[in-house]
């Protein structure tokens, strides 16, 4: 079932988790999960200080060989009438600084409150909406 983009844009907005997809210049995909806000055309999600394998990481390289990205939330159910997924397709950009790194970071503080009193240092994965793709089992509402 296809639902309107204000509904797609609830649905991601109100996900407390995603996955962002990148690929690099050798074309391989590489996801992971991000924690994320929704900025009018813009999603926002952050490098914070979650213990990770290394400081270069891969989604940040793909990002600056190819802005192209995905990122996608969804619901699992066991009751499968309640399923959904929404996709997320667009340009990505860093930001180190700055007014726009600045609100993305009120914005990811805003929705988690681990992010209140450590925000993240970031870059700021800043990614403009081009695509909405969603899919439904059912139009619950949920």
């Amino acid at each position: 079932m296809r639902l309107d983009e204000a509904t797609c844009r609830e649905r991601l907005a109100g996900a407390r988790h995603a996955h962002l997809a990148t690929t690099g210049a050798d074309a391989q995909p590489h996801v992971v999960p991000v924690t994320l806000a929704l900025m009018g055309d813009d999603l926002v999600t952050a490098v914070d200080q979650k213990p990770k394998s290394t400081h270069r990481l891969r989604r940040l390289a793909n990002i600056a060989d190819n802005p192209r990205v995905t990122v996608l939330a969804d619901r699992y159910d066991d009751d499968w009438t309640r399923l959904w997924w929404v996709r997320a397709d667009g340009l990505a950009r860093l930001d180190h600084d700055g007014p726009a790194f600045d609100t993305a970071l009120e914005a990811l503080a805003e929705r988690y409150p681990q992010y209140r009193d450590d925000p993240p240092r970031g870059p700021v994965v800043r990614v403009r909406i081009e695509r909405w793709t969603v899919w439904t089992y059912a139009d619950t509402g949920t």
